[in-house]
């Protein structure tokens, strides 16, 4: 990530923690004011702290992404906040992973809620305030799930197969708009929430399917 964003808006959801969080801090570092949103204040807080004190800009954006009520609410936020909005960055996810026989409607829902509709009520929102001569990014965080998969992993490698297709017709669909909309495949990442599913094994699985033969630093 080399380019300068300086004064560009950008709001970036799920980013409490993880890949999210690591995005806000970089993209700050390059000149973006960040919106950062999360669920969770304190994760929120935390990671504008961050950012504020190694000399970036950030802000608060404390919604739900579970519903497109809280994602419309975490874009206006910042679009108000700021007055424009440059960049959307579809991050948020709640991710379990389950053997076949034992997943859950529940589970399902919730997965769908967050990391699919929330990257479709993301860029119906987004669209809705980017302005329409300067246009906009909106970058959706898919998976190399996505393109290849494993055990356990049905659902999740469903929606991020989901959000390629998202992005492929969004992007038809905006050119005309002057918004670009891409997606980024992240492989095998040691964030927060992956950690309840690592074992010896299965690390070493994936390190052997990914061609830098380690883990994303």
């Amino acid at each position: 990530m080399q380019q300068d964003m300086a004064g560009r808006v950008a709001l970036i959801t799920g980013a409490g923690n993880g890949i999210g969080k690591e995005t806000a801090k970089q993209m700050a570092a390059r000149g973006a004011i960040v919106g950062v949103n999360d669920l969770k204040e304190e994760f929120v807080s935390a990671t504008v702290q961050e950012i504020t004190q190694a000399g970036g800009k950030a802000f608060d954006v404390v919604q739900n992404m579970a519903t497109r009520e809280g994602v419309a609410a975490a874009v206006a936020q910042a679009h108000q906040h700021m007055g424009r909005l440059d960049i959307m960055v579809n991050n948020a996810a709640w991710v379990r992973y389950q053997a076949v026989p034992d997943i859950m409607p529940e589970t399902v829902d919730r997965m769908i809620d967050i990391g699919f509709k929330s990257v479709i009520w993301g860029l119906q929102a987004a669209v809705d305030v980017m302005d329409p001569d300067r246009g906009g990014v909106i970058v959706n965080v898919a998976s190399t799930a996505a393109l290849r998969s494993a055990a356990n992993s049905v659902v999740y490698s469903g929606i991020k197969s989901g959000v390629l297709g998202i992005t492929r017709a969004a992007a038809a669909e905006l050119g005309a708009r002057h918004i670009r909309v891409n997606a980024v495949c992240p492989s095998a990442v040691p964030t927060e929430g992956t950690q309840r599913n690592r074992n010896a094994e299965r690390d070493a699985n994936r390190i052997a399917r990914t061609p830098l033969g380690r883990w994303v630093r």
